[in-house]
């Protein structure tokens, strides 16, 4: 089968190689796949920025259709359309686990990361965390929703924001304008999508951001934000940018919370008397859980939240590497396997 492999030295640190499958093992399914998105993510994976990882395949937005499954497997069949996503496995066991937070599992293992992914052909998943795609749901836009989309999702839940309440993205980029739809037609807040790209603004707009702020022709987001509603009740950042996460703490309002998603290499800057004073709260929000990835599918499946894809051939792979590095994808890239 043909698969997207980190190769460090090589165009965009990737290579398109022919690799073979071992058999299934205890617990797992084969997939055929259909369609794999490509995650900023994966940009730091083929860097080595977590790590070297030479020869893994890459991917972790994946969706296709399970071809065979291990005799003790019960959770899919042969037929079924499931995700590969970020979330491979988690021991079940842990403090983390039991308590719905599993995706921080200290022995977690991730798609396209610690193990193999779903930028190839196939790929082997453990079967009680390949999620089903509801029916209804476009197999190339749920590929966003596996990893985009739950992450943004979880983010705007663990921001807690009430209906009529204001939420500010930073970044409308893939996952930002899913951030956007989340926020405006699931959970009924008011949105200020914050970016430096004039284009993915407007797509913003569209997608239902009340306020839309270019920090470089408009001035401070957080100036604006605190001037014209008195600041937003959360603040969600998804950009890589440490500009970003400091302009997010003075954007909200006091008792706000500020939902760290984006990971820059550099450090944010926090003022300790202002976190104390007027009780905000930083959190982290690590992509979501199974029952997360669940919810965020039937949102889609029901339209209220729509990815905006563009397919692209595996040949194409290193130019879609490259160009988003360079910031230049509208939505989602998606690699067809069709």
């Amino acid at each position: 089968m043909k698969a997207v492999v980190v190769s460090s030295g090589s165009r965009a640190n990737i290579d398109v190689v022919e690799k073979e499958l071992r058999p299934l093992e205890a617990g797992e399914a084969l997939v055929d796949m259909e369609y794999c998105g490509v995650c900023h993510t994966d940009l730091h994976v083929a860097a080595g920025d977590f790590g070297k990882v030479d020869g893994r395949v890459l991917g972790h937005e994946g969706i296709g259709i399970v071809s065979e499954t291990a005799p003790d497997v019960t959770s899919v069949k042969k037929g079924d359309r499931v995700s590969i996503a970020w979330l491979h496995e988690a021991c079940g066991r842990c403090e983390y686990c039991t308590t719905g937070r599993e995706t921080f599992c200290r022995s977690v293992k991730n798609s396209g990361y610690s193990v193999d992914g779903g930028m190839a052909e196939q790929c082997i998943v453990q079967a009680d965390f390949a999620v089903k795609v509801p029916e209804g749901l476009d197999p190339a836009q749920a590929s966003s929703i596996t990893c985009a989309g739950i992450t943004t999702y979880k983010a705007i839940k663990v921001a807690g924001v009430q209906p009529g309440e204001w939420i500010v993205i930073y970044g409308c980029g893939g996952l930002g304008n899913l951030a956007v739809q989340y926020a405006k037609h699931v959970f009924n807040a008011k949105v200020a999508a914050v970016d430096l790209n004039d284009e993915k603004l407007a797509l913003a707009k569209e997608s239902g951001a009340d306020m839309i702020i270019n920090p470089e022709t408009d001035g401070g987001a957080h100036h604006l934000l605190q001037e014209q509603v008195g600041g937003a009740h959360a603040a969600v950042v998804t950009a890589v940018s440490k500009a970003a996460f400091n302009s997010a703490v003075d954007a909200v309002r006091a008792c706000g919370k500020v939902i760290a998603v984006g990971l820059p290499s550099e450090t944010m800057d926090l003022s300790i008397p202002r976190l104390v004073l007027d009780g905000i709260e930083v959190i982290g929000s690590l992509v979501g859980t199974r029952r997360d990835l669940e919810e965020a599918f039937a949102f889609g499946a029901d339209g209220k939240v729509v990815p905006v894809v563009q397919m692209r051939p595996l040949d194409e792979v290193q130019d879609v590497f490259e160009e988003m590095a360079q910031g230049k994808i509208q939505g989602r890239m998606v690699l067809s396997f069709q």
